[in-house]
């Protein structure tokens, strides 16, 4: 029985195949049809990540639910282990979990249901490391010396967290910028820090991360949205520095003319609409995956 918690899991070569899968839904190359109930929990909000699931289960013909935490039992004191074990007790086949503790998973690990990471708090988010890492093999073809620049609020980015160390370990160079506040020195081992101005002069990727105010303490904001654009934002200048073959790339939402100039958002150099689609296909392969584990579907595919 087959989760998909986190990209640590993973070698390059199996993580790659998930990237290739996901290249072959998009492109109808193969199809993938599954009967099996999967449960989407979504303990925090989210518009893309959760609506892709949900389209990507609608794709491939899965019974699909969705499970509303403002009208469960979790506002009478319900654990995540007892609406997990609710849920495998009615019958799901799988569970996707959005939810604020980065290791939620280690209370679910003596059910009999499989797990789908949609994003642990601060933790990892590798559904949606998985479908950057497709955006840019699409591409670049390879990722070694590749310079992919990180910007932003890094220290509280769980996609930071997940594309940092997928990145390394496909043999791209990582390089950190933003405020020294959101940054924490154990990411030194992924990546290089630089001025926001020298990262994306440097970069084939530029990376811009959204201020996640919602996890900062206290309710932090040390910024004003037009001081934050001007000194660690990509700005209509810091663009013209780009290489002309460089790409950016945001996991959104995007606050406009905060860390991304509103204009630059669908300028022929982002990627940002393309991620966005690119998640649908990412996570059918996801979801073949994990089912592959535990039900004899895809004995014609080598993993």
């Amino acid at each position: 029985m087959r989760h998909f918690l986190s990209v640590e899991q993973f070698t390059n070569e199996e993580f790659m195949m998930l990237v290739r899968r996901a290249s072959d839904f998009k492109h109808g190359r193969d199809r993938f049809k599954s009967d099996r109930t999967i449960v989407n929990m979504f303990y925090e909000n989210s518009t893309r990540t959760k609506m892709s699931f949900e389209m990507a289960e609608h794709k491939i013909g899965m019974h699909q639910m969705n499970f509303d935490v403002t009208t469960s039992s979790v506002n009478k004191g319900e654990s995540l282990y007892d609406s997990v074990l609710t849920m495998q007790a009615i019958g799901a086949d799988v569970v996707v979990i959005r939810h604020p503790d980065p290791n939620y998973s280690d209370q679910l690990v003596n059910l009999d249901v499989q797990v789908v990471n949609a994003g642990s708090g601060t933790g990892q988010h590798p559904s949606q490391s998985l479908l950057d890492i497709m955006t840019i093999y699409e591409e670049f073809g390879d990722f070694t010396d590749l310079n992919v620049a990180i910007i932003g609020d890094i220290m509280y980015s769980r996609v930071a967290v997940s594309n940092m160390m997928m990145l390394n370990q496909l043999g791209a160079n990582v390089i950190f910028a933003g405020p020294d506040q959101y940054f924490d020195k154990r990411y030194e081992k992924y990546g290089e820090w630089m001025s926001v101005d020298a990262a994306v002069k440097a970069a084939d990727v530029v990376m811009m991360l959204r201020v996640q105010l919602e996890r900062h303490p206290n309710g932090d904001k040390p910024f004003e949205k037009k001081d934050y654009h001007e000194r660690f934002g990509l700005t209509r200048e810091r663009f013209q520095t780009m290489k002309d073959h460089a790409i950016i790339m945001h996991p959104a939402p995007v606050n406009r003319d905060v860390e991304i100039a509103d204009e630059l958002i669908e300028c022929k150099k982002s990627r940002i609409v393309s991620q966005m689609s690119n998640g649908v296909f990412a996570r059918i392969a996801i979801l073949e995956w994990v089912l592959k584990g535990r039900y004899d579907e895809l004995n014609n595919h080598k993993w």
